[in-house]
């Protein structure tokens, strides 16, 4: 195999010519499976790779979707997780920062055209205040017990001067 490839022969019948002279001294004989079925391929297997890569270093396969596409994922995420939230602020502040990262998205758009509109503070601040529970309106003060009330006099008295 160190030999190099004479000009005149073709890549194909080189590497055919290597493949002879290897069987002929028998450098395929007792290989491991030998005899044995191939492992059945499943149609996506050339994507395997990635998928183990993905499993063994826990990356997201959110990561691997274009731009838009992963900022659509974020606003939909953001329309059912609003409830979570504690305050109108965090929500706001949730909102403010996925409007930022599309906007910055729309200066340079990489990736597929597509059209991302940005998130409405109010609609979502509306939409978390429609998950809380209505607070009760306060109860009226009960009216003061009944019954003769006593006024009471406070002596007035003047300085003597002497």
């Amino acid at each position: 195999m160190t030999e190099r490839k004479p000009r005149e022969v073709t890549f194909t019948s080189w590497i055919d010519q290597q493949i002879s002279a290897a069987a002929e001294r028998g450098a395929f004989d007792n290989l491991p499976g030998a005899g044995k079925p191939l492992p059945k391929r499943t149609e996506d297997a050339g994507q395997a790779w990635l998928r183990d890569y993905m499993r063994r270093e826990n990356v997201p396969a959110e990561d691997l979707l274009p731009t838009p596409l992963r900022l659509r994922k974020q606003v939909q995420r953001l329309t059912e997780t609003v409830k979570d939230f504690r305050a109108e602020a965090d929500v706001r502040e949730a909102v403010a920062e996925l409007n930022r990262q599309i906007t910055e998205w729309r200066r340079i758009p990489l990736g597929p055209p597509v059209f991302l509109p940005l998130v409405s503070e109010d609609d979502m601040a509306a939409r978390w205040h429609d998950t809380r529970p209505a607070v009760p309106p306060a109860a009226p003060a009960p009216p003061p017990a009944a019954g003769p009330q006593r006024r009471r006099w406070r002596r007035l008295t003047r300085r003597r001067s002497r």
